[in-house]
Parts: structure tokens; C-alpha cells; sequence
């Protein structure tokens, strides 16, 4: 069997971009690799431009056993907040025939497995018949076909749950997109990089990333300061609206990608129940949608741990961790809100852990500000996979206070494989793992945070309840089972 993956990103990107999607994908060409009778290679689009050469072309990343290629000037670039809903992820003719190309060459494949269709026209999915032997799988990691900002999150400030017909997408964003600048910046790393002047050099790394780090928010400072934005708090409420511009364009793409998936896909996998709810609500077909939880290498630790008889310590304290980004539409700023306004007594015996790059200032000064309210607070500047074991070695429960529908978070399933509890939001798919209701909280909603809190605290929530009917997470060996039977036609 032939399998074609497909995403915005390299899974080896140097600078270690697409987050949790890179290494699953990582995680499964790898696992594929040792299947006798399997073969793959991988595709990306959207972030590789080169200035030299214009029209869009595939160039060979790495032909080792499990080939990986770039397709270089798609008409679209990556992520897709970056070309927020532009034309191009529609329709790009030269991209589509570029593509149409690479698999002709290649081909014939068995399988292309689209783990994100950001970086491509969605009209490629109408080039299937060209391939008719060949199944079109498409991963839901996120909702980049229903909102081009991918994660039904207005303005940087709540959750989407209706775009009225596309009026909402149209003042979505604090800032207009600015594509051209973020080609231009994508052209010149491409360039550096072929030249052995990429990211882990001292050219790349103390020159050429902090200049355009500068350049690129210096461009919107300026760009929100003629719009009369500068930095508000909390975010503007009311989000930048391009003069004449309707919502119809938006309306128009979310029913054009829906339209091409329910012809084209032969299989759509939601990475949780709660993606496939939200994906039968925006029209795809339901004979197309199947519940795939990803597998993970951190199953492994299922085996090798043990849950906790409880969540005090000795001293009566609750040790609770924060992993991920230190984003509004992962929680953090809600959490940090919440925290704060804790009663003394109950906020006393909290020590929490925050595992995260650091944030902006707004967001600093919170996680601050939290340090003569609780009994501690410990912040590590990002963390890499090997540093989870002695991170969260004395952990007694994780939060994932997600206030969008985060489709399932890789920090979740990290802490669940090792047998830490999750209190979790009612929000995406972390929810799924426990399915323990005493521990979720209405997202927004600090004082259901705090009822969940204090039943910890007061012994009235013990881990047991939320073992009882926890999900085991699911092993790299039993995903890959049940891919293949996907891909086979099943």
C-alpha cells in the first residue's frame, strides 16, 4: 500500500511548527515504516516560496525510504489566519496543476491523507476522479473548512458558534491579514535555509528570526494604530471590518469546502466526538464522518503508571499544572482570571505549575501577579517531550481550561496517559478522556471552575471517580490498525 501524506508544514521543520499535527505525523510515518508492505511519503504546501522562481513547483525536501517533498509558491500561504480566507484557498489553477503533477509523477497511490488542506486550494479535491483507484482521507485537527481562522474563535476573544451567514468572519479580526509581507518573510527563510543558513545558525537564529520578529510587530502596531486599536484590555469589541465587505465571501467558502468534501472524501476522521458533532452541524455528510482518536507514543506510559489514591498532599496542598501556549483561546487568561479570585483559604493550598513558552505582557504580569496568592507558583519557558517525566513527576491533576472547541489537545492526552486526572472545560474533545462530569467546568464561567476546585480541595472528588470510565488512550499499534482498515475501504 502507497500513502500520500499531506499537510501545511514539514513534520521535521526546523523551527518546530504545526505543533501537535507534526508530531503525530512524525509519530505515524515512523510506526508505518517498520508495517511490511507499506509504503509513504509526504507533501507540504504553503509556507515554502522562493522569489527566483515563481509559478508553484515541488522540489524534494529528503528521498529517503519515506520521500518528503515541498510544494514550493502555492497561491496560498500557511497558516490560514495568515491568508484569512483569501481566494486562493478556494481555487489556484497553477497550484492545482502543480499538484495534479507531483501525484502523477509519483503515483499511483493508494492513499493521499490530507491532515490539514491549509496550504492548498480546496479545489484539488475535484482532481479525485483523475485518480479514481486512489482514496481521499481528510483529518479534522482542527476546523479550517467551516472558518479561516481555524478554530471558531471571534475576534480573540470567544467562541464562534454561529458566523451568522459570514458577517462575524468579516470583522473577525483585530488587524486585516497582511499575505504579502508573510510571503516575502517565507521567501527570504526558504532562501537562507537552502543556502545552509537556517534556523540553528547564528545568522538565522541572532539576526535574521529577531529582525523579522521586530519587522512583523512593528507592521501591526502600525497597521492597528490607523485603525485606532492599539492594545486594548480586554481586546477590541469591535474587531476590524473592511469598508463594503460582506459577509457573503465567507458564507460562499464554508459551503464550497463542505460541498467538495462530501464529494470527494471518502472518509473524514474527527479526532474526537465532539469534532464530528461540530462537523455533521456544518453540513459534512455523516456516512463520512468516523471518530479516530489519534495514537500516541504516550500511551506507552498508560502501562508503565499508576493512578494516585489522591490529590493532597501532605500538607493539604493540590499541585496543579498548566501545559501548552499561553493563549485566550486555550484558557490561560481565563485561568489565571480565576485563580486570582480564589478565596484566600482555598487559594493557599494551590501550587501550580505552568508549562509554556512566555507569553505577552498581559499574560506575564497575570501569572505574576499570582505569586503571593497561591502557596506557589512554579513557570518553566517551554519544555520539550523528554522533560515531561521529571515536570510532572509530582503532579497530582492537569487543566486544560480550553475556551475554544479544542479539538482534542496533545497536552490532555500527555497528563491522562500518565494517570494525572484533568479537570477540563465543556468544550472540545480533552472532556472525552475522563468522561467524568465532576470534573468539567462551563467554560467562561469562574465560579464553576471554583465549585470544582473546592470539591477537590475538600476531599469530596477523589481520583477514583475520574478513572472509573476514563478512555485508556490509544496505542500507536491500534491507530495504525485501524487506518489501514480505513484506507482498504472500510
Amino acid at each position: 500500500m502507497r500513502i500520500l501524506y499531506v499537510n501545511w508544514v514539514d513534520y521535521h521543520d526546523a523551527e518546530g511548527r504545526g505543533g501537535g499535527v507534526s508530531v503525530y505525523q512524525r509519530n505515524l510515518i515512523a510506526a508505518l515504516g517498520a508495517r511490511p508492505g507499506v509504503e509513504t511519503a509526504f507533501l507540504c504546501s504553503g509556507i515554502a516560496h522562493d522569489l527566483t522562481r515563481r509559478t508553484p513547483h515541488v522540489v524534494t525536501l529528503d528521498a529517503g525510504k519515506s520521500p518528503r517533498y515541498a510544494l514550493v509558491n502555492s497561491g496560498l500561504i500557511a497558516p490560514s489566519h495568515a491568508d484569512f480566507a483569501g481566494a486562493a484557498q478556494l481555487d489556484h489553477a497553477e497550484t492545482e496543476g502543480a499538484f495534479a503533477d507531483f501525484v502523477d509523477r509519483t503515483g499511483p497511490w493508494d492513499v493521499i491523507h490530507f491532515n490539514n488542506l491549509e496550504g492548498l486550494p480546496a479545489n484539488i479535491l475535484a482532481l479525485h476522479p483523475r485518480w479514481p483507484q486512489t482514496r481521499f482521507v481528510l483529518s479534522l485537527h482542527n476546523y479550517y473548512p467551516f472558518c479561516p481562522q481555524v478554530n471558531l474563535w471571534f475576534a480573540e476573544r470567544e467562541t464562534c458558534a454561529d458566523f451568522h451567514a459570514g458577517a462575524k468572519c468579516a470583522r473577525c479580526l483585530p488587524a486585516p491579514p497582511q499575505p504579502r509581507p508573510v510571503r516575502l518573510a517565507y521567501a527570504f527563510a526558504w532562501s537562507l535555509s537552502r543556502r545552509g543558513l537556517g534556523p540553528g545558525t547564528a545568522f538565522y537564529d541572532r539576526l535574521f528570526r529577531p529582525g523579522m520578529s521586530h519587522a512583523w510587530r512593528l507592521a501591526r502596531r502600525v497597521s492597528r494604530r490607523r485603525r485606532g486599536l492599539e492594545k486594548t484590555a480586554p481586546p477590541p469589541a469591535i474587531a476590524h471590518q473592511p469598508q463594503g465587505q460582506s459577509g457573503e465571501p465567507f458564507a460562499r467558502r464554508r459551503a464550497r469546502m463542505v460541498a467538495l468534501i462530501n464529494a470527494h472524501c471518502d472518509a473524514v476522521l474527527c479526532v474526537s466526538d465532539r469534532v464530528r458533532q461540530i462537523a455533521l452541524s456544518h453540513g459534512i455528510h455523516a456516512e463520512r464522518l468516523q471518530t479516530r482518536y489519534i495514537g500516541t507514543a504516550a500511551a506507552d506510559q498508560w502501562r508503565t503508571s499508576l493512578p494516585r489514591p489522591g490529590f493532597l498532599a501532605p500538607d493539604g496542598t493540590l499541585h496543579l499544572a498548566y501545559l501548552g501556549y499561553m493563549r485566550r483561546d486555550k484558557g490561560f487568561h481565563f485561568l489565571m482570571r480565576a485563580l486570582a479570585a480564589l478565596p484566600e483559604a482555598q487559594a493557599r493550598r494551590i501550587r501550580l505549575t505552568v508549562a509554556a513558552r512566555a507569553g505577552d505582557g498581559e499574560a506575564m504580569a497575570a501569572l505574576k501577579a499570582l505569586r503571593p496568592h497561591l502557596a506557589e507558583v512554579r513557570h518553566v519557558d517551554g519544555y520539550a517531550h523528554d522533560d515531561l517525566p521529571a515536570l510532572l513527576a509530582d503532579v497530582a491533576l492537569g487543566i486544560v481550561p480550553v475556551q475554544w472547541e479544542d479539538n482534542l489537545p496533545q497536552v490532555a492526552l500527555e497528563m491522562h496517559a500518565r494517570h494525572i486526572p484533568l479537570i477540563t472545560s465543556d468544550r472540545g474533545g480533552a472532556q472525552e478522556l475522563g468522561r467524568a462530569p465532576a470534573f468539567v467546568f462551563r467554560a467562561e464561567d469562574v465560579q464553576d471552575l471554583h465549585r470544582v476546585l473546592r470539591r477537590v480541595l475538600e476531599g469530596a472528588l477523589q481520583p477514583a471517580e475520574y478513572w472509573a470510565r476514563a478512555r485508556p488512550p490509544t496505542g500507536m499499534a491500534e491507530h495504525l490498525d485501524a487506518l489501514l482498515g480505513i484506507y482498504a475501504g472500510g
